[in-house]
């Protein structure tokens, strides 16, 4: 059992909370949209349990030749191949039947989340720039799952600042990469990941703080905009931005002074001070949409 949930890595369905967004930014706090988001929420923890089993077993070679994740259960082979694909057919399914509880959307975003992250580990993580687009489509589906699966409306602007803040960590997790070896003297970047061949230090540190000022922008412009003001009926949201900003600036001195960027939900489960930033920023938010 504990082979088995190192395989599904259950510290990452933090990252999962991207779900909940539609719920706490709703003006409506019914039970029967809180119980409709558990469902996707836990549909999507099978999910991307299900997309680490499969990219643990397409990545199995790789992984051995890696000093840390030739630890993994499939690339040390403490889980045999068709062991992992049948743990990844039986996570599919859970997901598929948990999200089937809220309505047709669900399973359609689910669906689409599996294949793109299907083509991602054939593939397209291969691809540069176009790779952290994909991770952070995975999150945009989690916030459309959400929402509109649950019947939630999205914000445009709640959307943009998902989009942002997923490709800022993503561009972030590419430069702590670039980062380790850089620590480890290596410079062979394939023997990671084929990808880091076509980024440079210069080029991430540019996307990473566009990213981040991107995501500071669209999220004040969220707080205050007359859609949003008129439908939580205030416009005290904005005093949750300094939360944000420092959550973001913490974030980047642990990326170049803490070496953390390579697993965001250990990383912001570590780190006190990223911790008392998201509690005071949930506890915040709570209060003003009270």
């Amino acid at each position: 059992m504990k082979t088995i949930l190192r395989l599904l890595r259950p510290h990452q369905y933090l990252k999962n909370g991207f779900v909940w967004v539609g719920f706490l930014f709703s003006p409506v706090h019914d039970l029967r949209t809180a119980l409709a988001t558990l469902w996707v929420f836990l549909a999507f923890c099978a999910a991307a349990s299900c997309v680490y089993t499969v990219n643990d077993i397409f990545d199995r070679e790789t992984d051995r030749q890696h000093p840390t994740k030739c630890r993994r259960p499939i690339a040390s082979g403490a889980i045999s191949l068709p062991q992992g694909w049948g743990i990844a057919a039986v996570l599919a399914a859970v997901a598929f039947a948990l999200s089937s509880v809220v309505g047709w959307k669900a399973p359609a975003l689910i669906a689409l989340y599996l294949a793109i992250n299907l083509a991602y580990s054939r593939g397209l993580k291969h691809v540069v720039i176009l790779d952290v687009f994909i991770i952070s489509a995975g999150f945009m589906l989690r916030i459309l799952a959400g929402t509109t699966g649950v019947g939630i409306a999205p914000s445009n602007w709640l959307l943009l600042t998902g989009l942002m803040l997923t490709l800022f960590l993503g561009f972030a997790k590419r430069r702590a990469e670039l980062l380790a070896l850089e620590t480890a003297g290596k410079t062979d970047k394939a023997s990671v990941r084929r990808v880091l061949d076509d980024y440079s230090p210069v080029v991430l540190d540019q996307l990473t703080g566009i990213s981040a000022a991107c995501s500071i922008l669209s999220y004040g412009i969220y707080s205050v905009s007359a859609d949003t003001v008129r439908a939580h009926g205030t416009d005290a949201l904005i005093y949750t931005l300094p939360f944000v900003v420092y959550g973001m600036f913490r974030y980047l001195f642990l990326l170049h002074h803490r070496a953390a960027g390579n697993d965001t939900a250990r990383d912001l489960l570590r780190d006190p001070h990223l911790i008392a930033t998201g509690l005071g920023w949930l506890a915040v938010t709570a209060v003003v949409l009270r």
